[in-house]
């Protein structure tokens, strides 16, 4: 889905218009190589893209990752399950190439440390796809955050819903023992840490079983996540995540968002069906074509040239992350390159040595319901403890787990 979504677009416009900027020319980009399980999909998007693609080859398992390592690539792009991206990204940082890695980056601060240093060393860039950060309202957000128009966040809500073929088919043969809280909720982890700053105190979470795996068992039906961070005032804001993949799979929108931050002096709504358009087309809607559609993602359209073009924030942040290697790579001269690649390391929007605090969420959020799942429900996870960077607390013992042990 993600590849049809945004990469598919983004190579299909690159490899017809080029990619132009005045910091480093004209640059031609082709999607060269793909790894994969079984090379089916690949095989299939090569006989219907047909020219809109350059000829690639494609690699499977076993070493699927080595085998496209050595084919001469110079960036490359994970997109597999989250679980899976630590053992990958770190294959392609060792072997010096670029990295674009789907959210969330990696599982644990270890894993987020070993591939940070790996990058520096290997002097390379290890960026994260945050697409959400690109959304039009959230930009606008943000905008007014950093201008002063609203004044000390107090408190947000988040929701995300996605229907049950999400999780029934479309990402059935991974989600045993996994949660839509990492998949998803990591995306308003990510926009409440880059927009509003602050340092992350605490993480409680909870969720439901039964439908997508057993009521006793490690596959999450939803979750509700709570996050507090603190401000440079002492002052805190407490934000709840709620993430769901069992939707029916006839409500209005393929995905259901909601956000909701509350300041000093306004509130912040937004809503993917207020903000977007309704459509009701007789035996199309809502399975093939959803009522409620976001053309801000990734979507196709009909210029008024007549050109064909698919575009949206989906396919800008992979754009985005193409023009920095490029920067980097071509920008100027080679013994000024060191200066190009930390200035592009800097963008904390996307750069995986800014990712700390996402990734100590998430790996607070997946022991607290690895806890819960074991029969030890409400558990908390205390960041920047005297007695480590995450600690987890146990309700009723005086016993604790150190998760990570360097701040974070």
């Amino acid at each position: 889905m993600i590849f049809d979504d945004t990469y598919r677009p983004c190579f299909e416009v690159l490899k017809r218009d080029g990619l132009y900027d005045r910091r480093f020319g004209a640059c031609e980009v082709e999607l060269s190589a793909v790894a994969s399980r079984t090379g089916s999909r690949a095989d299939a998007y090569r006989q219907c893209a047909g020219d809109k693609i350059y000829p690639f080859k494609s690699f499977t398992e076993p070493a699927s990752v080595e085998n496209l390592l050595a084919s001469g690539v110079d960036f490359v792009c994970v997109a597999t399950p989250d679980d899976r991206h630590f053992e990958a990204a770190k294959q392609v940082l060792d072997a010096g190439k670029h990295l674009l890695v789907e959210k969330p980056s990696v599982l644990s601060l270890a894993q987020l440390d070993e591939l940070a240093e790996l990058a520096r060393r290997k002097q390379v860039l290890a960026k994260v796809v945050y697409h959400k950060l690109l959304d039009p309202d959230h930009k606008k957000l943000r905008t007014f955050v950093v201008d002063g128009v609203l004044r000390h966040v107090n408190n947000g809500y988040c929701s995300l819903l996605e229907p049950k073929q999400i999780s029934g088919k479309q990402f059935a043969e991974w989600i045993i023992g996994r949660n839509p809280g990492t998949y998803v909720a990591v995306h308003y982890i990510k926009l409440i840490d880059f927009t509003f700053g602050g340092q992350l105190k605490c993480i409680t979470c909870t969720g439901q079983r039964g439908l997508v795996g057993p009521a006793n068992g490690t596959t999450w039906d939803s979750t509700q996540l709570r996050m507090i961070y603190e401000y440079t005032d002492g002052r805190e804001a407490a934000f709840d995540i709620h993430t769901s993949w069992v939707t029916p799979d006839n409500f209005p929108g393929y995905v259901e968002q909601e956000v909701q931050f509350r300041f000093d002096n306004g509130v912040w709504n937004g809503h993917s069906r207020r903000r977007g358009v309704e459509c009701t087309v007789e035996g199309r809607t809502p399975f093939d074509i959803k009522i409620t559609i976001n053309n801000h993602y990734s979507a196709a359209f009909v210029e008024p040239d007549g050109q064909r073009t698919q575009r949206g924030y989906g396919v800008e942040t992979i754009d985005k992350f193409i023009r920095e290697v490029a920067y980097v790579e071509f920008g100027g001269p080679a013994d000024q390159r060191g200066q190009r690649l930390s200035e592009a390391q800097g963008y904390s929007y996307n750069d995986m040595s800014a990712d700390r605090q996402t990734v100590a969420a998430i790996q607070a959020m997946e022991a607290i319901l690895a806890r819960h799942a074991a029969g030890q429900p409400d558990c908390v996870v205390r960041v920047n403890d005297p007695r480590g960077g995450l600690v987890l607390e146990v309700p009723g013992s005086s016993a604790v787990e150190v998760l990570y042990s360097p701040r974070v």
